[in-house]
């Protein structure tokens, strides 16, 4: 008798750790992405058969688990809609209850990513409207690990004031823009950043080893006390355990703590196409650039960066950018009015990615630039209605020496002509070239044009 109930109770025991478990981002409350084939995984025992049932389908699928106790499988998701639940069964059964579909977005980078109304924002008459049942936040938690993980500890909440309170702010009025267009569709917003956090740590830490130019740039970065600065480190604990999860694209609001790189396009461009690779999807990546901030030193690494930025856009499809000079005074790194930028963010992806609004909702951006004797005439892009917010020319022009000279502007037909008579034949452009300067060209959707070089 003894010995049947030790049989038992391992036979037992056996079967307790064959269950089916799924990684945290499968869990009540979830966001799936509308309209294609989103693929779950997660770990059972290894040959366990593993069946899921979503209530929106009659459809039953199967799949068995690897010698590696791993599985996965594709399930097809229909046009927005819920509440729906839907079981996992193995030796188990799992159910998920108030899954919405919809509309899926990951929200990373440093402080002005993750800033919410807690921390005092321009906008906290919204916080008591938010009870917006369909949008739903994914919080990661600051995590480090020195190689990629396969989870996360987290929760799906549901947005309510308190909630949005403590969530990102940006994510929350991007994803409120997009339902006022979309008639109310569900919003899934996976929010992982980290205040003080430079790029190469969103980076895997493989890519940068890989790359001469961006290892000797990590080399540089300095010990701080916000936050890791080794590279991979918060990729591998926050964004790795996410990459199955499908999604419509990403929103990136970071640069203030990689001030003085003078790579970080090619940092960026290397973090947005380890991303892509990761996920196997070409999704849109929206970039938020640094606001204008004075930081009592004189250096050009903060109109560095927003350069930068601007570079990137030009030089991987399917990005945008969002200008913000306009919104905030030069003596505060934290913006306050993240309602503006959730809703050009929202409106970028609108336009671009959902065609669901037309007009111009991109600031005005350098095109071509014509050298007629002493004069350079500027060509922009998404100029309709372009105009000088001052008087004051924020201009400089320069001659194959490169040494810049203030310019005067006069605008005519949505072209910026400019001259000084230090500069005989001109061959190099900037505009608000200073960490501090604030942009005063606008076109008619009221949207500032960006700091640029064409050194």
């Amino acid at each position: 008798m003894a010995r049947l109930l030790l049989f038992l109770f391992f036979i037992i025991a056996n079967c307790s750790f064959a269950n089916v478990t799924l990684p945290s981002v499968f869990s009540d409350h979830m966001v799936l992405q509308q309209n294609g084939e989103v693929k779950f995984w997660g770990w059972a025992n290894p040959n366990e058969t593993i069946k899921i049932q979503p209530s929106w389908s009659e459809g039953v699928y199967e799949t068995t688990a690897s010698n590696l106790a791993q599985w996965e499988l594709k399930i097809k998701t229909p046009t927005y809609g819920g509440p729906y639940s839907i079981t996992i069964e193995g030796n188990n059964l799992i159910t998920i209850n108030d899954v919405l579909i919809g509309e899926v977005w990951l929200c990373s980078g440093q402080s002005n990513m993750e800033m919410s109304a807690s921390w005092g924002i321009k906008n906290m008459d919204e916080v008591e409207k938010a009870t917006q049942p369909h949008i739903r936040f994914f919080n990661v938690p600051k995590l480090t690990a020195t190689s990629p993980q396969l989870n996360v500890p987290a929760i799906w909440e549901v947005c309510t004031p308190e909630i949005m309170k403590n969530s990102s702010a940006v994510a929350y009025f991007f994803a409120k823009r997009l339902q006022e267009v979309s008639k109310g569709i569900p919003v899934g917003l996976l929010v992982s950043a980290w205040g003080g956090t430079p790029a190469e740590i969103w980076v895997p830490e493989n890519t940068i080893q890989n790359n001469a130019v961006l290892e000797s740039a990590a080399k540089k970065l300095s010990p701080s006390k916000w936050g890791p600065t080794k590279p991979g480190q918060a990729y591998n604990a926050m964004i790795h355990p996410l990459s199955g999860f499908s999604m419509s694209g990403a929103l990136w609001h970071q640069g203030e703590s990689n001030v003085g790189s003078l790579v970080y396009d090619q940092t960026l461009t290397a973090l947005i196409t380890s991303w892509r690779r990761l996920w196997q999807d070409e999704f849109p990546f929206y970039i938020v650039q640094i606001a204008p901030y004075d930081d009592g030193f004189k250096h050009f690494g903060g109109v560095d960066i927003r350069n930068a930025q601007r570079k990137v856009c030009h030089i991987l499809e399917n990005t945008g950018l969002v200008v913000i000079s306009d919104i905030s005074t030069v003596d505060d790194i934290h913006p306050k009015d993240k309602k503006s930028v959730g809703i050009r963010l929202a409106n970028l992806a609108l336009k671009q990615h959902y065609k669901s609004i037309e007009g111009v909702v991109e600031s005005p951006e350098i095109g071509t630039i014509d050298f007629e004797g002493k004069n350079a005439i500027l060509h922009f892009t998404d100029s309709e209605g372009l105009y000088l917010k001052t008087e004051v020319s924020l201009f400089e022009i320069a001659g194959a020496d490169r040494v810049f000279y203030p310019a005067r502007a006069k605008l005519k037909d949505e072209q910026i002509h400019i001259s000084s008579k230090k500069v005989k034949t001109p061959k190099y452009v900037r505009f608000a070239w200073g960490n501090a300067l604030q942009s005063n060209v606008f076109n008619c959707a009221n949207l500032p044009a960006s700091s640029f070089t064409t050194e």
